[in-house]
């Protein structure tokens, strides 16, 4: 076949369907991806980039659907962010996509073996996200309030998102209302200029509570009072206003400064029948109902005799260690922000559980860490179990050889990343641990994100 030319128009029957939402096929030997096509369409597509070993293409017309297509896609209003890779399939077909996607990782990963259970799910799939960061851009009259549109930093208004609750973008509405009145300007991170950086809402199941945060290129909200009258008056839902300082030229969110305005600085939520509260700074999953289902299936394949010292690194606010306390000894837990190492104790006393103590550190230093939680507790700590939730980086391998060198008899591994847990699998594999069946959950229905959970077993020392 002739070279491929850039601005011309090939017919191509998608094979895959990857989880940035690209159609995957091909033209002759070169893999082609097409944004908008779905696996099992034959489409139309004008080719935008060729590289060494691939192109993009730009969908122009489907020929003939796939089966998996839905007659029409999820409603979004905003279409420009990108982050719903899945809006146009059926769900059940995401799911397995979900589901051969954690196979793929781990037969990359050399564990082609590995048994992928089919994915557990709440089948929510719109508004059950209770965190969202929204920049702003525009100006006071016009603010633009969403998110960054795929591999840019402009913005595409989101403030219908519909994997937010609806009431997210109804506050939305009104905190554009009120930058035009006082003139309150957006950011403008090219020249650092402007005062609103993001818009940072979290809310409990049902949104019983909704805690809101500016984030501020300033240390002050102009008109703070007259705000806060407006917003609490109009949601009563709102637990609490207050502002973040970031003046940094920085693509991080949030600042390390928190101040609060008016109400409490923390929200509260129950989760596996335990309560909990957390900071605006703290970890918590951004899909409390699958959250449960995850965290019920680690406690199940974990199968505690009761009798275990469970560590749990990465522990946040506590919230999973403090869900499987009655089921185990001790919990100590060892987190890297001093906020929710605060956080998950004050959650132990709510809740009554004095079988838990939790440490600030950075869990990659775990020896060190642990012989301090040894000093404060006055007694040595010998785990029975793991229970691992690291960043989408995964495990540092010094944490893995750790484990590894102490024979800890179970790790319970929890991540929102397929790549980096084959990866850490495969390492303890061969530093003797078996592991068990791998079970997906779906805590970001419509996106390409998946979590994970596995047990893996010592089997030789």
């Amino acid at each position: 076949m002739d070279a491929i030319r850039k601005n011309e128009t090939y017919e191509i029957e998608i094979a895959d369907l990857n989880n940035l939402g690209y159609g995957v096929g091909r033209i002759g030997d070169l893999v082609v991806f097409v944004s908008g096509a779905v696996d099992g369409d034959r489409v139309e597509a004008k080719i935008i980039k060729i590289a060494k070993n691939y192109a993009v293409g730009r969908l122009e017309k489907i020929l003939f659907p796939s089966p998996h297509r839905l007659p029409v896609p999820d409603p979004c209003p905003a279409r420009g962010c990108g982050g719903c890779a899945y809006r146009a399939i059926a769900y059940a077909h995401e799911l397995e996509l979900k589901r051969n996607a954690v196979a793929s990782a781990f037969r990359r990963a050399g564990l082609p073996d590995a048994t992928v259970l089919p994915v557990l799910s709440t089948e929510k799939t719109a508004h059950y996200r209770n965190k969202a960061q929204y920049p702003v851009t525009g100006t006071p009259d016009a603010p633009v309030i969403g998110f960054f549109a795929p591999k840019s930093h402009r913005v595409t208004d989101a403030r219908r998102c519909p994997l937010q609750p609806e009431l997210f973008g109804e506050i939305l509405d009104a905190i554009a209302a009120l930058m035009g009145k006082y003139g309150i300007a957006p950011y403008d991170e090219e020249n650092r200029t402007g005062l609103l950086r993001h818009i940072y809402l979290r809310s409990s199941k049902d949104e019983k509570e909704v805690l809101l945060t500016f984030v501020l290129n300033g240390d002050a909200l102009p008109h703070e009072n007259e705000w806060i009258a407006d917003l609490t008056g109009r949601f009563p839902a709102l637990s609490g206003i207050g502002i973040n300082v970031n003046r940094d030229k920085t693509n991080v969110i949030c600042g390390n400064e928190y101040k609060t305005l008016w109400g409490k600085g923390e929200l509260t939520d129950a989760l596996c029948g335990v309560t909990l509260s957390f900071s605006p700074a703290s970890f918590y999953q951004v899909n409390r109902d699958a959250a449960e289902l995850l965290y019920k299936k680690a406690k199940e394949i974990a199968d505690f005799r009761g009798d275990e010292l469970l560590l749990d690194l990465f522990c946040g606010v506590g919230s999973i260690g403090l869900s499987m306390a009655d089921a185990v000894r001790e919990v100590v837990g060892i987190e890297i922000v001093p906020d929710a190492v605060r956080c998950a104790n004050e959650n132990a006393k709510r809740n009554g559980i004095d079988n838990a103590a939790f440490f600030t550190g950075d869990a990659a230093d775990t020896e060190r860490l642990l012989s301090g939680a040894e000093d404060a507790l006055g007694k040595k700590l010998a785990p029975d179990a793991v229970l691992l939730d690291p960043p989408r980086k995964g495990c540092d391998p010094k944490l893995l050889d750790f484990l590894a060198a102490k024979a800890i008899p179970k790790i319970v591994y929890i991540s929102c990343n397929p790549e980096t847990l084959a990866r850490d699998v495969a390492y303890l594999a061969k530093r003797g641990y078996g592991f068990s069946e791998i079970t997906p959950v779906d805590l970001f229905p419509r996106t390409g994100h998946v979590e994970t959970v596995v047990l893996m077993a010592r089997v030789k020392d």
